[in-house]
Order: C-alpha cells, then sequence, then structure tokens
C-alpha cells in the first residue's frame, strides 16, 4: 500500500536522479564531451517542458468538462513549430548574434537596449507566471494527497486544509526553490546556457510522455477496447455537443497556445537560449508537433474512461491518477505520480531560471549600479553577486507563486489557471512581432503597448480570478469598480454575453497593438533604436560585426580587464582577450581596444546580465561614443533603398498592369484575326465551289448527253463562259485585296483633279443604271481641288460604291445621288441611294472580306464580298478613308474621303 513517506521518498530519489544526471552532463559539456548541446533530439524534448500538469492532468479535465477544446492547446504551438523556418528561425538567429539571454533581454535590445522596457517586460513575466507557478504547486499537493489517501476515498476533490503557512504546499514550493537553485544556479555562463538542465529536462520528457501513454493503454484496455469505449451518451456528448466549436472560444485559446510557445519566459529559454544550433530547428519542427500528438491521443480516452467508470463528483483533473488507483494499479498510479511531478519540477526548474535571469540582470542590477553601490575599479566580485540575486530572485518567484495559490480560489480548474498565465504572457507578442518585422515600431510604441496590455489583463482576467465569496474582489467583479456596471471586468463597457478569456484577450491585445503602432508613429527612434532596429529587422542580411563598425568608442585596456574579469571571471576573460589579441597579430593578452573588441566584450557581459546592464557597465569605462558617419550614412542609404524599391514595385506594378491589358487587346485581336482567318477560308472555299460546281456541272452535261439540241449547248457554253469569268475576277479580286494588305501594289502617286476621276466612274455605271431604271443624280464640286493619288484606283471605289447602290436598290422609285465636296482637308465623295439600307447588326463587318451588307442578297445579286473590303484598303493606302455615314431602312450613304494635296486650298476653299 502506498503511504505518505513512501511517495515522499520516492519523489526524493527521483529528485537525487535528475540531479544526477543535470551534473554529468555539465561536467561533460565542460569538459567539451558532451553531446547534449549537439543533438537535436535533446533539444527538442527539452520544448517539452511547455506540456506541464497542466497538461499531464489539465488535459484530461478540459476534455471532461469542455470536450475538444483541450486540442486548441496542442494545435496552437504545433502550427508555430510546422512553421519555424518564418519565425523561430529568426529569433534563434538573434538570439546567438546578440547574444540574447531572456525575452525581457529581446525586447529591450531591439528598442535602444532601453532598461525601462527591460524591466516593464520582466515584471510582466513574473506576474504572467504565478499562475502557472501556482498550478504547478496545486498539481503536486493535489496529486500527493490523491496518491497518499486511504483507498477509495481520493475520487472527489479534497477541500483546502488549514493547516498553517508550513503546510504541503510550502515544503513542495521550497523543495523546488532549492532543486532549481541547484540545478540553475551553480555557474554563471556567458551564454545563459544550461546543458545540465536541458538533459534533465529531455529525461522528464519522456517519462512523462511514457505515463501519459501507459495509462491510456491501461484505461482503452480495462473497458474493453475503443468502439466500447466511446459508444456511450458521454462520449456523444463530448465530441458533438460542444457548443461554439471552432469558434470565438477555440480561436482565442488556439491563438493564446501559440504565443504561449514563443512568449513563456521557460518557452523562450528553452528555444532561443538554449538552442545549440540553428539546425536543429529543422528536427524540432517535425519531431515536437510529433511528441504533442502523442502526449495527447489518450487524453479523450482518459476522460471517459473517468466519466464512465469513476464515481459521480470524481475530480476530472486528477482521472489519471485516480483511474488506475480505482483498479489497484499502485505501481501505475505512482508512475503516473512521477510523471506528474516530472511536468511540474521541469516547468517550474526552467521557469525560475528564466525569471531569475530577467529580475537579476534587468532588476537588481540596474538599482546597484544607479546607487553607485560599485565602481569598475574595485575588485569586487560581481560575479558572485549575480549568482545570490539569482538565488534570491528564485526564492521570491516561488514565493509569490505560493500566495497566489493560497489566495486564489483553490478549487479552480487547473486549465483555468493556465490560460490566465498564457493571456499574460501574450502581451509580449505584438513588441515581439512589431520589433522583428517592422523598422519604425519605437520604445515608445512599445512602453505604451504593454503597459495598456498589462493593465488590462490583470483588471479583466487576474483580478477576478481572486474572487472569494465576500471579499472586495468578488464585488468589483459583480458591480463593477466604483459601483459603474460599465467597468465590470468580465463585461468591460458593457460588453456582455463573451467567454470571460476571450473577452480579456480581446481588449488587452487590442489596447496593446494599437498603442504600439500610434506611440511608433508619432515618436522618434533614438539613434540607437534604428540601428538595433536594423539589425534586428535585416539580420539575415547583415553581418554579425556590423553592430561593432556602427559604434564608435574607446577605453583602456586594464579598465575593460578588470571590468570583463568581475563579470565573467578571470579565466573566461583572460580567453577573450587572448584571442581577440590573436586574431590582432599581438601579443598574447594585449589587444589594442578598438570598437570591435568593446563590441564584443558588450556582448559577452550582455549574455550574464542582459544587454541593457551590459551597456550601462560598458558606458562607464568607455569614451567618445557615437554612431560613425559610415553607419548612419548606411542606415539613410537603407532607408532610401526601401523608398525606392517600393516606389520601383508600384512602378512595375502599374507596368504590369498595362502590359497585362495590352496583351489582353492583342490576345482578343489576335483571337479576332484568327477568327476572321477561319472566315475568310470558310467563305473563300464557298465562293470558290459555287461557280465551279457550275462549270463541272455543265461541263459533264455537254461530255455525256448525246441528245442536246444546238440551242442547249449554245446556252451551257455560255454558263459556263459566265462562271469561268466570275471565278476569273473573284481569283483577281483575292490577289487584289492582298497585295493592297501587304503593300505588294505599285501606287502611281500623281497630282490630279478628283471631280473628273469620279465623273468618269459614274459615266461607267450609267449602262448598268438604265438596264435597272435608276437615275444617277450628280451633285459637283464647284470649288476646284486637287488630290494626291492614283485616278484608277479612286475610280475603282466610286465604281463599286456606285455598282453596289445600282444593284442592291430594290425600290419602285430609285435613284443614286453622288455628291462630291470640300470638307477642311479632305475632298469628300458622298455616294446615297433610297435602297434597303444597311442593318446594325450587318454594319458591324460591313468592310471585312466577303462582306455582303445590303439584303437583296437572298433575291441572288450577290457579288464576291470582297468589293467593300478592297475599297476600304485603297482609302486607308491613300491616306484617306472610307465609312458608312447613314444606313437603315432609308437608304445607306457611303463617304470616301481623300486628303487634298494642298491643305492651303482647302483653306481658300473655307
Amino acid at each position: 500500500m502506498l503511504t505518505a513517506d513512501v511517495v515522499i521518498i520516492i519523489a526524493i530519489g527521483y529528485v537525487g536522479l535528475l540531479f544526477l544526471l543535470a551534473f554529468l552532463s555539465d561536467r561533460w559539456a565542460r569538459r567539451g564531451q558532451g553531446w547534449i548541446g549537439n543533438s537535436a533530439i535533446v533539444y527538442t524534448l527539452s520544448i517539452s517542458v511547455y506540456c506541464t500538469s497542466w497538461t499531464f492532468y489539465g488535459a484530461v479535465g478540459s476534455a471532461a468538462r469542455s470536450g475538444l477544446d483541450f486540442a486548441t492547446i496542442y494545435l496552437g504551438p504545433t502550427l508555430v513549430f510546422l512553421g519555424w523556418f518564418y519565425l523561430l528561425r529568426k529569433l534563434v538567429r538573434i538570439g546567438h548574434t546578440h547574444r540574447i539571454s531572456s525575452i525581457a533581454d529581446l525586447i529591450s535590445s531591439r528598442f535602444g537596449k532601453s532598461n525601462t522596457l527591460a524591466i516593464l517586460v520582466t515584471l510582466i513575466a513574473v506576474i504572467g507566471t504565478t499562475p502557472y507557478i501556482a498550478l504547478q504547486l496545486k498539481a503536486v499537493t493535489s496529486s500527493f494527497d490523491v496518491l497518499s489517501a486511504p483507498p477509495g476515498t481520493g475520487f472527489a476533490p479534497l477541500p483546502p486544509v488549514e493547516s498553517g503557512f508550513f503546510d504541503g504546499a510550502f515544503w513542495v514550493a521550497a523543495g523546488m526553490a532549492l532543486f532549481t537553485i541547484l540545478f540553475g544556479t551553480r555557474n554563471l555562463e556567458t551564454n545563459e546556457q544550461h546543458p545540465g538542465v536541458v538533459a534533465a529536462i529531455a529525461f522528464e520528457a519522456l517519462i512523462k510522455l511514457l505515463a501519459l501513454v501507459m495509462v491510456g493503454i491501461f484505461v482503452v484496455y480495462s473497458v474493453g477496447g475503443l468502439e466500447k469505449l466511446f459508444d456511450n451518451d458521454a462520449a456523444r456528448r463530448m465530441i458533438t455537443e460542444r457548443e461554439e466549436m471552432f469558434g470565438g472560444r477555440w480561436t482565442a485559446l488556439t491563438f493564446l497556445s501559440a504565443a504561449a510557445v514563443l512568449c513563456l519566459p521557460r518557452q523562450f529559454q528553452v528555444t532561443v537560449v538554449e538552442n545549440g544550433r540553428e539546425s536543429h530547428l529543422k528536427t524540432a519542427g517535425w519531431l515536437f508537433p510529433a511528441y504533442l500528438f502523442l502526449i495527447s491521443l489518450f487524453v479523450l480516452p482518459i476522460a471517459l474512461g473517468g466519466l464512465t467508470t469513476l464515481p459521480p463528483g470524481a475530480d476530472p483533473d486528477m482521472f489519471v491518477l485516480t483511474l488506475p488507483l480505482a483498479a489497484d494499479q499502485e505501481l501505475l498510479a505512482l508512475f503516473v505520480f512521477i510523471g506528474g511531478f516530472s511536468s511540474a519540477t521541469s516547468m517550474v526548474i526552467v521557469a525560475c531560471i528564466a525569471l531569475s535571469i530577467m529580475i537579476s540582470n534587468h532588476i537588481v542590477m540596474p538599482i546597484v549600479l544607479r546607487m553607485n553601490a560599485m565602481g569598475v575599479r574595485q575588485s569586487d566580485d560581481l560575479k558572485t553577486f549575480v549568482l545570490n540575486s539569482r538565488r534570491f530572485s528564485i526564492v521570491f518567484v516561488l514565493f509569490i507563486g505560493l500566495m497566489y495559490y493560497r489566495f486564489s480560489a483553490q478549487t479552480e480548474a487547473l486549465a483555468s489557471m493556465g490560460l490566465i498565465a498564457f493571456a499574460g504572457v501574450a502581451q509580449f507578442l505584438p513588441p515581439m512581432i512589431a520589433g522583428l518585422y517592422w523598422r519604425q515600431a519605437t520604445a515608445t510604441g512599445a512602453k505604451l503597448g504593454l503597459i495598456a496590455g498589462l493593465v488590462l489583463w490583470i483588471y479583466t482576467l487576474l483580478l477576478p480570478s481572486l474572487a472569494l465569496p465576500g471579499n472586495w474582489v468578488s464585488d468589483i467583479v459583480a458591480q463593477g469598480l466604483f459601483g459603474a456596471v460599465w467597468l465590470k471586468p468580465q463585461a468591460l463597457f458593457g460588453m456582455t454575453g463573451m467567454d470571460p478569456l476571450v473577452h480579456s484577450v480581446l481588449w488587452s491585445l487590442s489596447a496593446n497593438t494599437f498603442l504600439l503602432a500610434l506611440g511608433s508613429l508619432f515618436s522618434e527612434a533614438k539613434p540607437l533604436e534604428r540601428l538595433q532596429g536594423a539589425l534586428f529587422v535585416d539580420v539575415f542580411r547583415n553581418p554579425e560585426g556590423r553592430e561593432s563598425t556602427a559604434l564608435v568608442r574607446t577605453a583602456a585596456i586594464d579598465d575593460l580587464r578588470i571590468l570583463s574579469s568581475r563579470i565573467l571571471g578571470r579565466p573566461t576573460a583572460n580567453r577573450l582577450f587572448d584571442d581577440y589579441a590573436r586574431k590582432q597579430g599581438r601579443e598574447r593578452g594585449n589587444p589594442i581596444p578598438d570598437a570591435t573588441l568593446i563590441a564584443n566584450l558588450e556582448r559577452e557581459i550582455g549574455g550574464s546580465v542582459g544587454a541593457a546592464s551590459a551597456r550601462v557597465m560598458i558606458s562607464e569605462v568607455v569614451s567618445g561614443e557615437s554612431i560613425s558617419l559610415d553607419e548612419i550614412i548606411k542606415m539613410v542609404d537603407e532607408t532610401q533603398q526601401v523608398i525606392e524599391y517600393s516606389q520601383a514595385l508600384e512602378a512595375n506594378s502599374q507596368a504590369l498592369e498595362r502590359t497585362a491589358r495590352q496583351l489582353s487587346q492583342a490576345n482578343e485581336r489576335l483571337m479576332r484575326l484568327d477568327t476572321e482567318k477561319d472566315d475568310f477560308l470558310s467563305q473563300v472555299s464557298h465562293e470558290l465551289r459555287t461557280p465551279m460546281t457550275s462549270i463541272r456541272s455543265f461541263s459533264e452535261l455537254l461530255l455525256n448527253s448525246d441528245d442536246l439540241t444546238e440551242e442547249k449547248v449554245e446556252r451551257f457554253v455560255r454558263i459556263i463562259h459566265e462562271e469561268s469569268i466570275r471565278l476569273t475576277g473573284l481569283l483577281d479580286e483575292i490577289l487584289d485585296l492582298s497585295h493592297l494588305e501587304r503593300g505588294e501594289v505599285q501606287w502611281k502617286s500623281e497630282r490630279l483633279t478628283p471631280e473628273s476621276a469620279v465623273a468618269s466612274a459614274v459615266f461607267a455605271c450609267e449602262g448598268l443604271a438604265t438596264e435597272q431604271g435608276i437615275t444617277i443624280e450628280h451633285v459637283a464640286c464647284n470649288t476646284p481641288a486637287t488630290v494626291l493619288g492614283d485616278r484608277d484606283r479612286i475610280t475603282q471605289v466610286v465604281i463599286n460604291l456606285v455598282s453596289n447602290a445600282i444593284k442592291y436598290n430594290d425600290n419602285p422609285r430609285p435613284w443614286v445621288r453622288v455628291s462630291r465636296y470640300l470638307d477642311e482637308d479632305h475632298f469628300i465623295i458622298d455616294v446615297a441611294d433610297n435602297g434597303p439600307g444597311v442593318g446594325d447588326v450587318e454594319e458591324g463587318h460591313l468592310f471585312s472580306k466577303f462582306s455582303r451588307g445590303w439584303r437583296q442578297i437572298e433575291k441572288g445579286r450577290s457579288g464576291t464580298g470582297l468589293g467593300l473590303a478592297i475599297s476600304a484598303e485603297i482609302a486607308r493606302k491613300l491616306g484617306g478613308r472610307l465609312e458608312l455615314v447613314r444606313g437603315g431602312a432609308n437608304g445607306s450613304c457611303f463617304r470616301f474621303a481623300i486628303p487634298l494635296a494642298d491643305a492651303s486650298a482647302a483653306t481658300a476653299a473655307d
């Protein structure tokens, strides 16, 4: 039987095993024999510190209460790591290049190494992580109470027991503090990497995964298989009856979990700071999502097993532990406890290490520096001071976590406490993303956004979690601040009916992002901010040494040596100076203290105490600091390049639009030409076939019929002759049009009187007009005019127009009128008639090949259909135009305009 003493002894033994593993890993790493820092698998498993006791216990509880909501906690990180190339790669590259030691250091360094901003980020991180630490304390104490309770009594949530200050939660917190101090503050590293901690966390990742999988398999096996497990009302209700599935809460949870895997101090520590090689992200990009899938695989079966087999009122958060206990599987339950203990301790260790670094670097050290409690020429050991401040910070962080656990609603579900922390650290996301991708983001904007987000998060989410019956917080939640209903924390400004989490995230992040953008647009960045912005945004294009050449400063070599020895330790400092002297080609340990050496020392010191504190320390021993003129010019050039690039993109876009329109028009024209080509070939085939068919038919009659009379023979021969003439004329016109279009016709360009050419053309049509009973009316031009052209071609056009007007006029009292006059610089010839006219549809393709616009075509008065096409081409070659100026039922009028040879003649005529 499991007793409290047995559980405690096994837990202590497990902690001892972890410490031994961490100690050996650290030792191997210092000797250069360790494979921890070079293993992508160990690095990926360490990222599983994301899976805390909330994941281990709370995911099952969340599934039992809210169905598939738990899946969002895994979905967000999965999306982030699948897209590692776009965001995580940039974060890791910046972390390596600038020796970033924490998320506060990242944001502070990006915005001009602002210590005020670093302090603000640190405070938010501490406040935001407090509920998470309380969650771990609750999970460990609750699981310990369940495991050590008498058989059959640990299923329901146990009420809080008043056992004084030194209760189980206190000793758990004290043990975790000692454990974290031993793990994370044994040495001060220049890169803040802890290979021993990483190895221990990777080992714990395997333990908690194995424990959950074993419980899942046990539950599925014990109830008779998955089919039986899911074939009940509880399963159907859990999967299908959850309201707002994939709605606002789902979106908010997915977003928060994605933000948390980037912004939680512990996640930033293991993902960015502890990263040994950027290439490890390739493995983490698929292995970490696979880990999340495996650890969530049995969440639903365990939740269903607890709902269907455990007594009513059993605590869903403890199903993972109570299911084995209910089946008398004490060894499995003990292993599950160790898995949950691993989840809690790994989170607390890394979170406290990350927060202690932030508190020490950005709060304690700046205070000490400002108070002038030390001078750079003193021999005090700052390394010991920094380590002690971090140890104190670890105790402080766990203490406030314990206080939150005591004074918050201890009956609150684990998932709710975890989501409060997620929403808090999500406030880092706007300045992080803006800092990585927006050069114009400023420290002023980041501060305004973070302050607004922090205040709204505390008021709308953190404060309501402290509400207990009868206390002042519950009054504010129920009635609003100062009794103002519109200031209710969970219904701010009258926004009622929303999920409290979605409500808080919407208000806090909206205000954060808006004020970040507004503050950045209306504030001017300092020179160092601009330099850091360029280095961060363009980290893949900037060389690593650019910051070294940007800041011009000098210092005494002895001051630099004393300062670096006090922070980094004498051996590390001596090695740095020896390496740089060797690069300069100087004797060992005596480099020239140029700007590059100073920048490298600041980066190394920043890895231990933060960029802002390192800058303050370096500033005490250097002189003449300024940004070089070359760097200023380079920054201006880069800004101008961005502007020019934007303008070029806009011009290219407009050019592409014009080209697209031209291509579209050309394509339409080609399609139209292709259609006209097909029509032309079809019509040519038809026009040639008609006379050839007649010739062939009558020839066969003449050859095969012996009884034809002479009269028929003569008539057939005449028809063959007429069709041959028609065929020859058709071919001549096709060739003529083809030569005209290709410009192969020899033009006789001469000065001539167009009136005489028109008169001769009309005279040539008199016979046809007389035959049709049509009178041709003449309206001559009384003003002498001269044109430059080919008389025969002008005559050809007029004959074609007049003969068409005669042939297709079926009016009982037909007439054709040929008018000539001057219009500005053209000689105009109008050929009008009172025939059937040209329809609207026919007008569109009137001058195309084989087009016949007159309706009398139905009566057999068909020509070749090329006359108007040839005439239009002749008019174009003459520099004039041929157009239809009137059509319809009242007849038609074609206008043939020829340019005058002498423009002054037209002017004189007017």
